[in-house]
């Protein structure tokens, strides 16, 4: 991560492969549609682990699918 003038510049290439590994999944699960529209929900979860300090693009994505499935879970019985 950069860090110029007091503004934090995301590592784009490992937020995008993160992002693939995760939606990939996702999408063959049926959790989400398979189109080429990002999921902001799930985009937004691995930007807030990254921003947490998590910088392994396997770990990104597993990540963010156990929390974007117990987010839908947790959406269903409400």
């Amino acid at each position: 991560m950069l860090v110029e003038r007091g503004l934090r510049v995301m590592n784009v290439e490992l937020v995008s492969e993160a992002y693939a590994i995760a939606a990939n999944y996702l999408r063959r699960s049926g959790a989400i549609p398979d189109t080429l529209v990002t999921d902001d929900r799930l985009l937004h979860l691995i930007v807030k682990l990254l921003q947490q300090g998590e910088f392994n693009k396997i770990r990104l994505a597993n990540r963010a699918i156990a929390r974007f499935q117990a987010q839908t879970e947790a959406r269903a019985v409400a």
